[in-house]
This record gives structure tokens, sequence and C-alpha cells, in this order.
């Protein structure tokens, strides 16, 4: 988000990306806090009212998660930086629902770790997850682009395959 023109370039895939899959909105929402700023860039584009959702409730007053303002019922596209587990995706979705009785289907992310957990905590929250770019992509840009080697490569699916178990 530095870089305008890496800036521009991901908005431009965004739209895109929403265009193509025939992604209706009304609002934009942004998940805390690294999805905030892809998702006001996207609302400006669009021209659509933008919220943003808190990691957690509030410790005071009315404790929502939701920040600012729209109408309830709404059809809101959340947008995320990164998936693993599609966690703070999908509590975002259920807070947007929750507290806004919001349609809630779909979340756009620049990049996804592409973990079956994730395929699986999505399909369980009935939301459809949109990366623009894979681990499986990036580990074979980067060997097309002789920045990591093949057993570098093939390191990096080991991990990718078992985080939990993943040894050199």
């Amino acid at each position: 988000m530095s870089i305008p023109e890496a800036r521009d370039l991901v908005v431009k895939h965004f739209i895109d990306l929403i265009e193509e899959e025939g992604l209706s909105t009304d609002v934009v929402a942004g998940t805390a806090t690294a999805g905030i700023p892809w998702a006001s860039f996207v609302a400006q584009v669009l021209n659509t009212p933008l919220l943003y959702v808190r990691g957690k409730p509030k410790g005071h007053g009315a404790e929502k998660m939701v920040e600012g303002r729209a109408d309830n019922g709404k059809n809101i596209l959340v947008i995320e930086d990164a998936i693993s587990t599609a966690g703070s995706s999908i509590q975002s979705a259920h807070a947007l629902r929750d507290e806004l009785d919001a349609k809630v289907g779909h979340v756009l992310a620049i990049f996804s770790w592409d973990t079956p957990q994730s395929h699986v905590n999505a399909e369980e929250a009935n939301l459809k997850l949109h990366p623009l770019t894979h681990f499986g992509e990036i580990a074979e840009t980067l060997l097309e682009a002789g920045k990591i080697t093949e057993d570098q490569k093939a390191s990096l699916e080991r991990f990718h395959e078992n985080p939990e178990g993943w040894v050199k």
C-alpha cells in the first residue's frame, strides 16, 4: 500500500475480480487492521460506503465490532489482506451478519495460503474466498524468476502441506 503503482495494480485486480465474478455489493468492509486500507481503496473506486470490522468488540459502549454506518440488510463484500485459516474473514462476516443483518457471501483477499482448513472453514461459514493469488502461484513464480531453487521450492511445499510438523 506504500507503493502507489503496486497499490493501483492490486485495486485494479480487485475491481476486475468483482466485475468478472459478478459480485454485487452495496457496502465494502475491511477486516482489522490490514484489510481496512484495501477496502477503503476499493470502496472509493466503487463509490460505496465503507465499514471496518474490529478484531474484537470495543471494551465500552455498545461493544460493537462494526464501525461505520450502513443500513440493515445490505449486501456487503469483505476485503482481507491475507487468508490463512479464514478465521478473521469469518469473524468479520459473522459480526456484519449479526450487527447489520447483512448478506455476506464473499471475501476478497490479496493472498491466500490456500490451506485445506481455510476452505473447510469458509464453506462452513457460507463464504466464498476470492484471493488474487495464492501460495502455489507465488512459489512457482519465485522459482521461475530464479529467486529460489527447486530444493527450496520443495521445502516450501513441505511446509505448506504440514506447517505444524514441518522440518527441513
